[in-house]
């Protein structure tokens, strides 16, 4: 970045470097923050643990928990299945509902019930 001959640095061109770069190193950051949360909270850990990733030998450390260690995702599903294991076998029954009448359709060439008139006639006097 030097000026033809003069040995001066163009600042212009410099500072457009720097702060092109200091921006995509920011949302690369903030990229990878948010990927490493989501994993993390997936898997049943606090979102937060995704922070250590950007810390030097935490990050292994915390690697290796994650792919070695058991989720407390699955710890809970396992859990809920030995739940289920030890209940009755029995099937739940199905909650009983009172039936409901069949939808009303109007009738057309039939005469209506109770004093009700046809689409298109007058109402009839009771």
């Amino acid at each position: 970045m030097y000026n033809s001959g003069t040995g001066t640095v163009n600042t212009g061109a410099l500072t457009g470097i720097i702060l092109s770069s200091v921006i995509f190193s920011l949302v690369a950051i903030i990229f990878a923050v948010v990927i490493y949360w989501r994993i993390f909270a997936k898997a049943g850990y606090s979102g937060a643990l995704g922070l250590l990733m950007f810390v030097p030998i935490a990050n292994i450390i915390v690697l290796c928990i994650l792919a070695f260690g058991e989720w407390p995702i699955y710890r809970e599903l396992n859990y809920l299945r030995q739940q289920v294991a030890r209940s009755p076998q029995y099937p739940p029954s199905p909650q009983q509902f009172p039936p409901s009448p069949s939808p009303q359709y109007p009738q057309y060439g039939q005469p209506q019930q109770y004093g009700q008139s046809q689409p298109g006639q007058p109402p009839q006097s009771p």
